[in-house]
């Protein structure tokens, strides 16, 4: 991606930068760097963590490239004098330690498990970085979002399955489930014996397929087993069975502004099933 472009990308997420809080914040988790970016203006983030930049795996990964990032060592951290330090329930315990010694405010976040808990916390971290009016502008827009989605369901819901590199699998009381129940789907991971999250085996899935197979491509470059199984000629072979539907990486692997990007997704591979038939 080229300079201006990496530019546009950071100018369309941060409006208003010129006028930034002065509060320094890091973030060491990949979902609640997707969820400063959206909310915080660009002065306040003195650092996203490294995965935000895998743009595979990242919906941020523009923006990322155009902002500093750590490897979550408190040497890095300490060094950029932050006031707020956002991380996960499994941020190291020697990095969270080592910046309560120096009475450095650190924000700890669990996984959300539903929608209404991950719109919590981005209000929650908008709220915390002086950004309430576009932590509340943002979880508006997913509701809207949501809400749109619902009310183009009209049909009765279409058998999917979510089945991403290596066969993993997003089963019942995730995020990922009760978005593709409100949008126009059952989701039918238990067939495959996965409770929650699992992998299911791409045997069962040959066996039996699900009416639609929401999946991402394997990029240029990706793990041999991703490829060998989302690419695996098998699944062309009962594609009279099965549509397929590309449900991003991102979308897999967090919710907050993501649930955005999700939302799409399953509204349009649910409207072109149906147009298909």
């Amino acid at each position: 991606m080229t300079r201006r472009a990496l530019a546009s990308a950071a100018a369309a997420i941060f409006p208003g930068a010129a006028h930034a809080n002065t509060l320094r914040v890091v973030s060491l988790n990949p979902c609640l760097d997707v969820i400063l970016v959206h909310v915080a203006e660009r002065a306040q983030i003195a650092a996203l963590s490294h995965y935000s930049r895998d743009a595979q795996s990242s919906s941020i990964a523009a923006v990322a490239a155009t902002l500093p990032f750590t490897y979550e060592s408190a040497e890095e951290i300490i060094a950029l004098r932050p006031d707020l330090v956002l991380v996960s329930g499994q941020a190291g315990l020697a990095t969270r330690r080592a910046l309560a010694r120096l009475s450095i405010e650190v924000a700890t976040y669990g996984l959300p498990n539903t929608i209404e808990e991950s719109l919590a916390q981005i209000t929650d971290v908008a709220t915390r970085v002086g950004a309430s009016a576009r932590g509340a502008a943002l979880v508006a827009r997913i509701r809207s979002a949501l809400a749109e989605a619902v009310r183009g369901n009209v049909r009765r819901p279409i058998q999917a399955l979510v089945f991403q590199a290596g066969g993993l699998v997003a089963g019942r009381g995730t995020i990922i489930d009760e978005a593709m129940n409100l949008t126009g789907f059952e989701n039918v991971a238990e067939r495959y014996g996965v409770q929650q999250w699992g992998i299911a085996p791409l045997e069962l899935l040959l066996a039996d397929p699900p009416e639609l197979l929401l999946s991402s491509r394997p990029a240029p470059g990706a793990p041999s087993g991703a490829e060998r199984v989302l690419g695996h000629p098998a699944l062309a072979r009962i594609a009279p069975h099965m549509a397929r539907a590309d449900f991003p990486q991102p979308c897999l692997n967090c919710a907050g502004p993501v649930l955005l990007q999700t939302t799409q997704a399953l509204v349009t591979a649910r409207d072109a099933f149906w147009s298909s038939r």
